[in-house]
């Protein structure tokens, strides 16, 4: 049976476009706000990755930074991001969800405990971004098991040996990052020199779903229309600060900009 991952990605081949995936931080700025944005940003979007808030992250620039600070002043648990994953999974228009954090917080649970845990909420998804391969195979494996698709990352610098290991032993879904950077930086390669690094990897194995994270803007994402999937997430955490500190409604500014940014890539 093929997971949602993959069901979504296969829609959006048939109509000839890229996967649009958003990331927001769980409980920003709110656990409602947060679950409100999730609604009503469905319509326009593949896939959710919503994010673990912590306190020391690899590679989040100052956007994510911001809203993680937010949430965590807020209170947001672990149990609350499961929550949130549950209540959203009950409206009509829910989409697959990716939860993205980092591994002290699956140690801590219990990982066996953890992924059934994101299976009973309806978790698609897993990114586990201090987890690499081949440190991941077991958990990776533990995600199998209970249907949850374990997210690979790969880099500009991963060689191309590991490169096919990683392609070999992945799931659904991969995660390319396009540049070295923290989130939200400008990009410091062209669109096309992403994309040609990007074809490289994907003629490696042509049948795995490969999405490119970090630097994707309203204003580059046109240039990307050719990858299987897009990630956005530092302006869609920089929209939240804004709207806040404007004293304007979040969850409306969030769904506009992310019908705009459905629209250049249709």
């Amino acid at each position: 049976m093929k997971s949602q991952i993959s069901l979504a990605f296969e829609k959006c081949k048939k109509e000839k476009r890229p996967a649009l995936l958003t990331y927001t931080v769980a409980g920003d700025n709110t656990k409602e706000k947060s679950l409100k944005i999730l609604k009503s940003i469905s319509d326009y979007v593949d896939i959710l990755e919503i994010g673990f808030p912590h306190n020391a992250p690899t590679a989040d620039g100052p956007q994510i930074q911001n809203s993680s600070y937010r949430a965590l002043k807020n209170g947001i648990k672990l149990k609350d991001i499961f929550q949130i994953v549950k209540d959203y999974k009950k409206s009509k228009n829910s989409k697959p969800c990716i939860l993205m954090g980092y591994y002290q917080m699956v140690y801590r649970y219990g990982e066996r405990k953890f992924v059934k845990k994101c299976k009973n909420a309806g978790v698609n998804g897993l990114i586990i971004v201090d987890l690499p391969y081949p440190d991941n195979k077991e958990f990776a494996n533990l995600c199998k098991k209970n249907s949850v698709t374990f997210v690979q990352l790969l880099s500009p610098t991963t060689s191309k040996e590991r490169i096919k290991k990683i392609m070999k032993t992945s799931h659904d879904m991969v995660y390319y990052i396009s540049m070295l950077s923290t989130t939200g930086g400008k990009l410091k390669i062209s669109p096309k020199k992403i994309l040609q690094n990007y074809k490289k990897i994907k003629k490696i194995n042509k049948n795995k779903n490969m999405v490119i994270g970090f630097g994707i803007t309203n204003k580059t994402i046109a240039s990307f229309k050719k990858a299987d999937g897009l990630v956005i997430g530092s302006q869609i955490c920089k929209e939240i600060t804004r709207s806040i500190k404007k004293k304007q409604n979040p969850v409306k500014n969030v769904r506009n900009m992310v019908k705009n940014l459905q629209a250049k890539i249709i």
